[in-house]
């Protein structure tokens, strides 16, 4: 059977670009298939009136491996810009710094919090290490009832939309961190920090200028990306994987650089006989040596034939996705605020986090007579929130309620996106483990990123998967302990806001 490709990628992410790039270089040929009109996914940056802007908040952490980050900085130089973190969250209705601060959490927070985290502290070794059970269980036990309800029980509900006692302990797990708003409890009782956590990396033209420069060198090394192209059928075969492809659903909203704009920088135009043209129906045959798949594994399960055993397949039905609306408010007259980012975790608000992108960077392409806040809505799709059609009473409301200045609001724009969080619901390590299994059986195709695995990531973590699967191809075949060393030490990672 003749190959189109040594390597198929599906999806072009940052695992997926991080990997076609890394093979590519190799020498492999290789083809990209995504679906939307541009590359990046969530990691996408594009322009509303005229500030680039992220898909809610990203950064780069300094936990970037040496190799990672030198491979970026050669790619965007100067461009990638050292930063300080200067955010604030909220707690017991008062602002705290973040990174956090010991002296002034002790200084800001009420005095009956403190005591409460003080006693907890005490009394922390009759609570077990906290290591099983649920997300409330754990945290209660490791950090605290006091902490926990006055923090991480209202963030729980807004973020994933289930109380801490419905959520499996391995979202505290590999949420819960040293140098975020979820470890408050120990920067309170040690009253020192250990300076981690205080900057961060973040291109000048956006986050989305990561995804296009790997897409620029992808493309540079010999990859083909083909963009606006769904993959409806996976056929292993003996030797080979045949992929049935056509056109995907076309330009989103305000996609590209700006409002009726076309694809932005990332985009690059789709060539070669084998892709229809966008309002064609026909589908094209690909034919692939391996392919590497960062969609969603339940969405791969369906494209799979023959799939999964029935009860497999109902498993990965069970599995969701938590869904967010990014509403984007432009304000008139200038900065907001000189902070990057507000944390609300509080019940007073659907918001989670608000975040100002112009001051992640230092870009004289920025305006200084306006600017743009991002307000993070988590939701379920079809739910009240995602069907709201006018959200500036929302911006409106949450500012004065969290206590925050107003904004002159010139503009509002919203985006929905339905696969932000995995929502580790208990019970989903049994739905998800079957999957995974199931999924490691497909012959010569291997599935790896945030969707690809149900995880949390960032996106050096991404980016890291990406390379350790290249890195896995060998002349002489698959190196599957290669792999599977690879795969054990991303499930060690945790997420760093």
């Amino acid at each position: 059977m003749g190959m189109n490709a040594d390597l198929v990628v599906m999806g072009a992410g940052p695992s997926g670009l991080a990997a076609a790039w890394r093979a590519a270089r190799r020498g492999l040929s290789v083809t990209v298939l995504e679906r939307a009109d541009h590359v990046g996914g969530l990691s996408a940056s594009f322009e509303v009136s005229g500030i680039r802007v992220d898909h809610g908040s990203h950064r780069l952490h300094p936990a970037t491996p040496p190799h990672l980050l030198a491979d970026l900085r050669g790619l965007l130089g100067d461009d990638l810009q050292r930063r300080p973190r200067n955010g604030r969250l909220r707690i017991a209705d008062r602002y705290v710094g973040f990174p956090l601060k010991p002296a002034e959490l002790a200084k800001r927070l009420p005095p009956g919090l403190l005591a409460g985290v003080a006693r907890d502290a005490v009394t922390a070794p009759l609570r077990g290490a906290g290591r099983g059970g649920t997300y409330a269980g754990t945290l209660r036990a490791s950090l605290g009832p006091a902490l926990y309800e006055a923090l991480y029980a209202p963030y729980a509900l807004k973020l994933w939309g289930l109380p801490g006692e419905e959520i499996d302990g391995d979202q505290a797990r590999k949420r819960v961190t040293a140098d975020s708003p979820w470890k408050i409890a120990r920067r309170i009782l040690r009253r020192r920090s250990n300076g981690q956590g205080k900057i961060f990396y973040y291109p000048r033209r956006g986050f989305g200028q990561i995804v296009d420069a790997l897409a620029d060198a992808a493309t540079a090394a010999g990859a083909d990306i083909r963009l606006g192209t769904a993959c409806t059928r996976i056929e292993p075969a003996a030797g080979a994987v045949v992929l049935h492809t056509s056109p995907g659903p076309g330009p989103g909203p305000r996609s590209g650089a700006g409002a009726g704009a076309g694809p932005g920088p990332g985009a690059r135009a789709v060539s070669g006989d084998s892709v229809p043209d966008a309002d064609s129906t026909a589908e094209a045959r690909l034919t692939a040596g391996r392919v590497f798949s960062t969609i969603p594994m339940p969405a791969l399960a369906r494209l799979v034939e023959p799939g999964p055993a029935p009860e497999i397949a109902e498993a990965a039905g069970r599995l969701r996705f938590r869904a967010m609306v990014l509403v984007y408010a432009v304000h008139e007259g200038g900065r907001w605020t000189p902070f990057d980012a507000h944390y609300l975790p509080g019940p007073e608000t659907p918001v989670t986090r608000i975040s100002e992108p112009a001051n992640y960077r230092v870009s004289a392409d920025d305006p200084g007579d306006r600017t743009v806040l991002c307000f993070e809505i988590p939701c379920a799709v079809g739910d009240e929130i995602w069907a709201t059609g006018d959200f500036s009473g929302v911006v409106r409301e949450t500012l004065a309620r969290s206590g925050l200045p107003p904004v002159n609001l010139a503009e509002v724009v919203v985006r929905r996106v339905p696969h932000v969080y995995p929502v580790y619901e208990t019970g989903y390590a049994e739905h998800l483990a079957g999957l995974d299994a199931w999924a490691g059986t497909i012959p010569d195709v291997t599935t790896f990123g945030r969707l690809g695995l149900f995880a949390h990531d960032n996106t050096h973590h991404a980016m890291a998967m990406g390379y350790d699967a290249v890195d896995s191809l060998t002349e002489t075949g698959w190196d599957g302990a290669a792999w599977r060393a690879a795969r054990g030490r991303f499930a060690e990672h945790v997420v760093e806001d």
